[in-house]
């Protein structure tokens, strides 16, 4: 038997009742043997046990299983075993569930885990004396990361500080100290007085002492260890005062040593990811912490950094663009390719506001660097979406050979990415029909290089696409009527075809006897062909046949479908009442398209329509802001007077400098262009 499988006792193990334990994945039967595999004498078979055993007991997190207090003992003990290969992947397991433990509603912590983590939180602290250095920030940083530090920890932590000469374990020491500092108990007084209070002092005491005199320590990165230690405490130390901790924070992480967190267990990460982590200190909209991570430094890491940061404060704040927009602009001519993506990439999202600065982007289109990433994006595309958004026409030549295929780099289909104000900037560019829609001033230019992918023999997703486009040109776009006449007769590619001549509307009416024959043939798409054939000059009836059995009942109705009806506007008003009763359904999507209907097809009904839409851009005020939100206010600002409780609700909204967006990257800022100007047309109008 191995020296790791002689930790785990056997009898004590099969004592427990595993089958009547659960966690992520089921029945615990199966954690008895990831634990013996986790000792075993297969290093790779054993770090792959550790693995699924950190899987199926935390997996993402959301709860402490059943499963977990009864492993927990175990886990350590394998992780005390020199011999045992991961041991290091053990201890994020007890990491990860002691700080979920202090997250996660009380109904969703296991009842048992409280008393398990008390009774072994010493066997965590035994291990701060590991003689692996890699053990040693493993344990530091699970008392870092715990809900419950625990009586012995601030002792055994200060004890080790003392002991410890290894500069990275150290860092992660003075994390643990912050956390057992701010959530455990102060500890039992010792003899000396506290320097602060002048009664007996106690272990809390010592340890808020030493974090405080780690601000001035000779090392820049134990310094900013203590700043992030101290959080929001450190504005109230009189060795670092508030505007101190800035100045701290940029020394450490400009200088080379930050080298030394991507060995942490903390951190475990290089130049940006600290950058990221110690801007959460510094989330209000000064942009002092960005600035100062933009000056010039030979490192293009620290360039690449300073321009996330910059996007995290943009995507957040409205008010530092004036600070910010000169420094993100030196950054073009940048040597590295990265860097100047990400500075083009960052004027893009900025768009109208940093349109003075287009003739330095256009100096961008003949870039031929591209980004060391899967996708290789260009430097050049950077700029061409930049100029997009400037509504700049020195676009339209790059864009006209996207469009006929002759150059790689926009997406074929749009991406998404979270919002959440903690989370990285994605600087990735829109799909390709996502910059075109947006270009309704050139669609002259652009509309030849189209029509000529209106061929039955393309790829139907990119018609799909391009119908969008021609659909949100509108009448612009009747040129391109003969071509999608074409697709009409394609089973294949026609919903493209009905979806542009929807939006380009009466001249299209040659297609009507064709769009009339497939709304009669059923099946999913039969409502887009019906409400085509109103759009392009068609009887009403066709539609209301099609559209109205659709909204008869709320589990059937769509906000597509109920967009649609409202086309049709007085000669849906059959369905008044029905729409009446849908103002209060569930979905907000179903209450916001109903109320807009109700009042388009009554000629101006609000007195349900209002409160409907009113409730759904309720939360607006505090700067939650979905994506529902926007449709909603758009219909509030066509109801004029009317809407006047939804003005009085959002009259502040415009002087507001927090930025509404729910979706993270460049959808971020467009969604907070198109909220702001629908709630001035709503205010003007009201």
């Amino acid at each position: 038997m191995s020296e790791g499988l002689k930790s785990i006792d056997r009898a004590e193990l099969e004592a427990v009742d595993w089958a009547g334990l659960r966690h992520n994945y089921g029945t615990a039967e199966d954690v008895p043997d990831l634990l013996r595999r986790c000792a075993g004498p297969d290093p790779d078979d054993a770090e792959d046990a550790a693995f699924d055993l950190l899987n199926h007991l935390y997996h993402q997190g959301g709860w402490v299983c059943p499963a977990a207090p009864a492993a927990l003992p175990f886990v350590l003990r394998l992780a005390a075993a020199p011999q045992v290969t991961p041991r290091r992947t053990l201890l994020e397991l007890v990491g990860r569930l002691a700080a979920e433990a202090g997250r996660v509603e009380a109904r969703f912590l296991d009842v048992h885990w409280s008393a398990a983590w008390e009774r072994h939180l010493p066997d965590v602290l035994a291990l701060l004396a590991d003689p692996e250095p890699e053990i040693r920030r493993a344990a530091a940083d699970v008392i870092g990361v715990c809900a419950d530090p625990g009586e012995g920890a601030l002792p055994a932590l200060l004890s080790r500080w003392h002991a410890e000469n290894d500069p990275v374990t150290r860092l992660d020491l003075v994390l643990a100290l912050g956390n057992a500092t701010r959530r455990g108990p102060s500890g039992a007084p010792s003899d000396e007085a506290s320097p602060r209070t002048g009664e007996a002092a106690t272990p809390s005491d010592g340890a808020a002492t030493l974090l405080e005199a780690l601000l001035a320590a000779p090392e820049p990165q134990l310094r900013l260890a203590a700043v992030l230690a101290l959080g929001d405490r450190t504005r109230a130390s009189a060795t670092a005062p508030a505007e101190g901790r800035l100045e701290i924070a940029l020394g450490a992480l400009r200088d080379p040593s930050v080298e030394l967190w991507r060995r942490t267990s903390a951190a475990d990460c290089g130049v940006r990811g600290m950058h990221q982590w110690t801007a959460s200190l510094f989330d209000d909209a000064s942009p002092a912490f960005a600035l100062g991570l933009m000056t010039d430094h030979p490192d293009e890491e620290q360039r690449v950094g300073g321009l996330e940061q910059a996007a995290r404060v943009l995507s957040r704040w409205r008010s530092p663009v004036d600070a910010l927009l000169p420094g993100v602009v030196a950054r073009l001519d940048d040597p590295a390719a990265e860097v100047r993506y990400r500075a083009a990439e960052l004027l893009a999202c900025l768009g109208p506001a940093a349109a003075a600065h287009a003739g330095e982007v256009a100096a961008l289109l003949d870039d031929t660097g591209v980004r060391a990433t899967r996708g290789g994006e260009a430097v050049a595309d950077a700029a061409v979406w930049a100029l997009a958004r400037m509504n700049d026409q020195r676009c339209l030549p790059r864009l006209t050979d996207h469009v006929a295929g002759a150059r790689p780099g926009f997406a074929s289909a749009g991406a998404y990415y979270g919002g959440s104000a903690n989370s990285f900037h994605h600087p990735a560019l829109p799909a390709l029909h996502e910059v075109l829609v947006r270009l309704p001033d050139h669609t002259e230019a652009l509309l030849p290089a189209i029509r000529d992918r209106l061929d039955p023999t393309e790829d139907p997703r990119s018609l799909s696409r391009f119908g969008e486009v021609l659909a949100a040109w509108g009448p612009a776009a009747e040129s391109a009527v003969p071509r999608l006449l074409v697709l009409l007769a394609d089973d294949e590619r026609w919903t493209a075809a009905a979806t542009a001549l929807a939006g380009i509307g009466g001249a299209g009416r040659a297609g009507r006897e064709a769009l009339l024959t497939r709304s009669h043939t059923g099946g999913p798409d039969a409502e887009l062909a019906a409400w085509a054939y109103w759009r392009v000059g068609g009887e009403p009836g066709p539609a209301l046949d099609v559209l109205g059995p659709a909204v008869t009942n709320e589990d059937r109705a769509t906000h597509t479908a109920l967009s649609r009806l409202a086309d049709l506007g007085p000669h849906a008003a059959g369905y008044a009442d029905r729409l009446r009763e849908l103002t209060a359904a569930r979905e907000p999507w179903v209450r916001t398209q109903a109320a807009h209907a109700l009042w388009a097809v009554t000629g101006g009904d609000t007195e349900a329509a209002v409160p409907a839409l009113l409730e759904v851009v309720r939360e607006l005020p505090t700067g939650t802001y979905l994506p529902v939100m926007l449709p909603a206010l758009r219909h509030l600002a066509r109801m004029g007077r009317a809407a006047r409780p939804a003005a009085r609700l959002l009259q502040d909204l415009p002087a507001d400098d927090r930025r509404l967006y729910y979706f993270g990257g460049w959808r971020g800022f467009t969604e907070d262009e198109a909220v702001r100007m629908a709630v001035d047309e709503l205010l003007a109008g009201a």
